[in-house]
């Protein structure tokens, strides 16, 4: 008998401080209305204190999620950290957040998929779980986008924010879990969207700290373009392939940069707004934490069997749709 890998717990964890469009408006040249009518962001979650890094997000966010499934770390088997901003280049956040909790010496490591991370990785996570390898994997999204964001720079600055979640897969014989995926990628829309300084081509220099390259830059209006088309045309693509209708798609989770390009997903798709898992007036765009935060903040509205459907978009560009039949 086949194997799936089912979601069978999720836990969510954002930091106190809380950054309004209000106080923004004292940093740059922005406003209120500005912000919520172009993104549908009302303030976001920023992780603040000497050495606090993404790894202090994820852990609590896997602290949660052990604690609430009643599951040992000893019996975990891997742990996948999706993340654009870890703690180092190395060790990964994924060993680190196994180290603090006492996961003992297991598989643990870093996926970038910048946006779209959340679903790559739990992609990733799945295929261990059905090739009967793994039992207790646990797929984490995570980024602490405050740390590569110019303040000084409004078009970019009022969108992010910090947070986790985590989920943990186990496998099922059921009719649940992860039934149907596609991902993308397009390296040629990397400079739409991407960081340049830090890497191997541009190493932190003085002139690199001077040029602000180790900061977020974007032009938006190609971007918008970019992820408006592949993030509806992924999610209606996986509907088609499954015989899904919009009748069918109890939720869609999407990834959650814009509220604009989140309504022309569901359009695209054909389901109401009463379908669409919406938390980006709280936390902005949390980059790999979008998709299980809003997971674990409409957990209490999901019921077994319902049909998901998770779509994203991110630098690099990266983007992808997932079909989940929720097992809990």
């Amino acid at each position: 008998m086949s194997l799936r890998a089912a979601i069978t717990g999720v836990h969510g964890y954002v930091p106190d401080y809380v950054l309004t469009n209000a106080e923004l408006e004292r940093m740059v040249e922005t406003n209120d209305e500005w912000i919520t009518t172009r993104t549908g962001i009302k303030e976001r979650r920023i992780l603040k204190g000497e050495s606090q890094g993404t790894s202090v997000l994820a852990t609590e966010a896997v602290r949660g999620l052990l604690e609430k499934t009643g599951t040992s770390p000893k019996d975990i088997d891997l742990v996948i950290c999706a993340t654009v901003t870890p703690d180092y280049m190395f060790p990964s956040t994924a060993n680190l957040v196994c180290t603090n909790l006492g996961i003992p010496s297991i598989c643990s490591f870093d996926l970038l998929a910048a946006c779209s991370g959340f679903i790559y990785a739990l992609t990733t996570g799945a295929q261990f779980i059905e090739s009967g390898r793994y039992k207790k994997v646990i797929v984490i999204g995570a980024d602490k986008m405050s740390s590569i964001i110019d303040y000084e720079d409004r078009t970019t600055c009022v969108l992010f924010g910090d947070g986790a979640g985590a989920v943990l897969l186990e496998p099922t014989t059921e009719n649940l879990g992860v039934i149907d995926f596609m991902l993308h990628s397009d390296g040629s829309g990397g400079d739409y969207l991407m960081m340049k300084g830090g890497g191997s081509v541009y190493p932190a220099s003085h002139e690199t700290v001077d040029k602000r390259m180790h900061f977020i830059k974007q032009e938006g209006p190609q971007v918008f373009k970019f992820a408006v088309t592949n993030m509806a045309d992924a999610a209606a693509a996986i509907m088609e392939r499954n015989n899904l209708t919009g009748d069918d798609v109890e939720w869609l989770v999407p990834h959650q940069a814009n509220k604009r390009i989140i309504d022309a997903t569901a359009k695209r798709m054909g389901i109401g707004e009463e379908k669409v898992m919406l938390n980006i007036q709280k936390y902005g765009n949390t980059t790999a934490g979008t998709i299980p935060l809003c997971l674990f903040d409409y957990e209490k509205q999901l019921k077994k069997g319902d049909d998901l459907v998770l779509a994203a978009f991110g630098g690099g560009f990266t983007w992808g749709a997932m079909y989940v039949r929720w097992a809990i």
